[in-house]
């Protein structure tokens, strides 16, 4: 079939996908050109494209800039230890328990209940809770009431900022990040389970030797989604959290180059530092990829 004969046969789908595309193509691949002020001293009155020529002088003092290093540890830790290491597994773990509920009453109260706060921004989830764990927020009156020594400065405290982040983010996406999950149990041949009954399997033998290894597709493909974002994850989270106080721990590629800039007006270098972020994104997701191949599990993509 030729490509004209294709498109005409599934015009109606080309046309419910143009906006999409159009959408795509005028947010994401237009100010694509933007990258060049990456190497262009900007000026005002130059514009974009009149600007003079700075060469690798903004990467050059990318990776000599001595909080450049902290931020880009501060992003690894936060995204690909805390995100990837205890955040991610957490929507797998929720689903693989739902499917465990057999009274669909409750099961879809659960759901309802869990997916809600998937839909508040943070801008909200920050302005509940500023005044949970402030000075006289619920967090020390439980901190008073258990004779602990008070009050406690949740948001300003390094340790405490981060347990906060974590715990807020996995309130905030483990019903909406289980709906996959959930959506590709379902599609699990009942008869596995069956079958395993009949040989004595019990319920977590049955989650472990039929529904883990029946979603190793799914969870490996939003695997490798989430780690090409791993330098770009956290920035409406963390900007509405942190303060001076936790940059040491909670400032990241993305607050910092809104500092950078947005309040300092360094456009050029804010650019470098985007670009490099995208870079090793990109090469992550490629790497992973080509790792999860290795080791025989279909991946995200396939070179032809």
């Amino acid at each position: 079939m030729g490509i004209e004969a294709r498109i005409w046969k599934y015009r109606e789908r080309y046309v419910l996908l143009l906006p999409a595309v159009v959408l795509f193509i005028v947010f994401r691949y237009i100010p694509m050109a933007g990258i060049v002020l990456a190497w262009k001293k900007f000026n005002v009155l130059g514009g974009l494209f009149g600007s003079p020529w700075a060469g690798w002088t903004y990467f050059r003092r990318l990776f000599t800039a001595p909080d450049f290093a902290r931020v880009l540890r501060n992003t690894i830790f936060i995204n690909g230890v805390l995100r990837m290491g205890i955040a991610f597994p957490m929507p797998i773990i929720f689903a693989l328990l739902l499917n465990e509920i057999f009274n669909l009453r409750f099961k879809r109260i659960v759901q309802t209940i869990s997916y809600l706060p998937h839909f508040l921004s943070w801008v909200v989830v920050a302005s509940l809770i500023r005044p949970l764990t402030s000075i006289n927020g619920p967090a020390n009156m439980i901190v008073r009431a258990l004779g602990i020594d008070g009050p406690v400065l949740f948001l300003q405290r390094p340790t405490w900022f981060l347990i906060i982040i974590t715990v807020s983010d996995m309130w905030k996406g483990i019903g909406w990040g289980s709906i996959i999950y959930l959506a590709a149990i379902s599609g699990i041949d009942p008869s596995l389970y069956e079958s395993a009954e009949i040989d004595g399997a019990r319920r977590l033998q049955k989650m472990r030797y039929i529904t883990l290894p029946s979603i190793t597709f799914v969870i490996v493909i939003l695997f490798l989604l989430r780690l090409g974002n791993i330098l770009e994850l956290g920035f409406d989270q963390i900007f509405n959290l942190y303060n001076p106080l936790v940059y040491n721990v909670g400032d990241i590629i993305g607050t910092y180059v809104y500092r950078v800039g947005l309040q300092d007006f360094r456009y050029s270098f804010a650019t470098a530092v985007g670009l490099f972020q995208n870079v090793v994104g990109l090469v992550a997701l490629v790497g992973a990829n080509w790792f999860v191949k290795k080791i025989g599990h279909a991946g995200a993509y396939t070179v032809t």
